[in-house]
This record gives C-alpha cells, structure tokens and sequence, in this order.
C-alpha cells in the first residue's frame, strides 16, 4: 500500500490552491481560502494524513492531524 502525502493549503496569486506533498500541480484551485480549506479537509480526513495550512505570507497558519499521529497534540481545539 503507498503512503499518501500531506495536504496543503497554499496561496496562489489572488487564489488558494489544494495541493498534495511533493506534486507539481494543485488539487483544486478555489477563489476563497476557506473554500480550500474545507475541500483540504476532506481529502485528509478521508486519507488519514495530515492538513497543513499557510497564511498569506507563507507560514504555517495550523497543521491538523487525521491519522496514526505517534505524538498527538495536547490541545483541545479538536
């Protein structure tokens, strides 16, 4: 079985992109960055991989986790 990548949520110009780990090409390209987010969250819900989202500038905004996390967050957000 091959091990999916983490998804990403980056900026693209004026838009945000869905992208997987190591790929050249988005996913899905939505206008608005929750859009993206949530279609985001989908995809790593269904793999059981992580979501990693950025702000405008390119940090990492949060990372959430749907899979087999060996160190798993102490937060209660989720």
């Amino acid at each position: 079985m091959t091990e999916q990548s983490n998804v990403w949520v980056v900026q693209q110009g004026d838009e945000w992109a869905v992208t997987r780990e190591r790929s050249d090409r988005a996913s899905r390209v939505f206008p608005r960055k929750q859009d993206a987010e949530d279609f985001a969250r989908s995809m790593a819900r269904r793999d059981r991989v992580e979501l990693i989202v950025q702000k405008k500038g390119g940090k990492i905004h949060k990372r959430e986790s749907y899979g087999r996390d060996p160190f798993p967050p102490r937060d209660t957000e989720h």
